[in-house]
């Protein structure tokens, strides 16, 4: 026993034997550090490129379509020397207006009132005195049959209504997608088109498509107006309007992958 005891110290002494003693060491202690802790950590960096480049092509699809819906302010503004006096002529006409309109068969939420104001008129010639009160009540009426919108605004006029302003013709919703769909199918198709003759002339290779932007333009016409009658005379006038055609335009951006 002393021999083999004084045979290890003997060779620890030696640069072998320290060399082994330092790696079993080591190992014992990694040993235990992975029974009672677990493994050590580490992370990969995983780096990856995305080939980007794009080829765009732009075109343009339009529909047309004639409004089915127009929306008419209608109003009265008078100056009275007291605020009730302007308020009870005022309402009393345009009340009598929208009793009228709804004979015509206008629903009535189709009428609503948009402005109500009431303000001071003065004369400055006396110091800024007031001498009378303006107000202006302006009711908006919407229709979908267009023999109404003359209809609509011959009865105002006649009850004394004297604000005819912002005729506007438009789509309702639904029509409005209709006719939006077949203008965006036109400029995709016209886009799907002049990507591929472009390509077979320049000698591309295009892919998949990988995007689609597009931008919307809708005009709608200015409503012509006008009175016809016989003799002349104004109460044998009456209003006629062209609603005219509502155009839809879309621009589309396609863009293709590039092989």
């Amino acid at each position: 026993m002393e021999k083999q005891k004084k045979f290890i110290n003997n060779f620890l002494r030696t640069d072998y034997g320290r060399f082994m003693g330092i790696t079993i060491s080591i190992l014992i202690i990694l040993s235990l550090y992975f029974r009672f802790i677990g493994p050590i950590p580490f992370s990969v960096n995983q780096t990856t490129t995305e080939k980007k480049s794009t080829f765009d092509v732009e075109a343009t699809g339009k529909a047309l379509a004639v409004p089915n819906t127009a929306q008419i302010n209608l109003g009265i503004q008078i100056n009275k020397p007291t605020v009730k006096e302007a308020q009870n002529e005022a309402n009393e006409k345009i009340n009598s207006t929208t009793q009228a309109i709804k004979k015509l068969g206008v629903e009535e939420k189709n009428i609503k009132t948009i402005n109500y104001s009431v303000y001071p008129n003065y004369d400055y010639r006396a110091g800024q005195k007031i001498n009378g009160y303006n107000i202006n009540i302006t009711i908006q009426v919407k229709v979908n049959d267009f023999d109404k919108v003359n209809q609509v605004i011959d009865t105002a006029t006649s009850l004394g209504l004297n604000q005819i302003g912002s005729l506007e013709f438009t789509l309702d919703d639904e029509k409005l997608e209709e006719i939006e769909m077949q203008a965006r199918k036109e400029a995709i198709q016209k886009a799907k088109n002049k990507a591929s003759e472009i390509a077979k002339t320049g000698g591309l290779r295009l892919g998949k498509i990988v995007n689609i932007s597009e931008n919307l333009t809708n005009t709608y016409p200015t409503p012509f107006l006008k009175s016809t009658g016989i003799g002349g005379e104004a109460e044998d006038q009456r209003t006629e309007i062209q609603p005219g055609q509502s155009e839809i335009t879309i621009s589309v951006i396609v863009s293709y992958e590039t092989l």
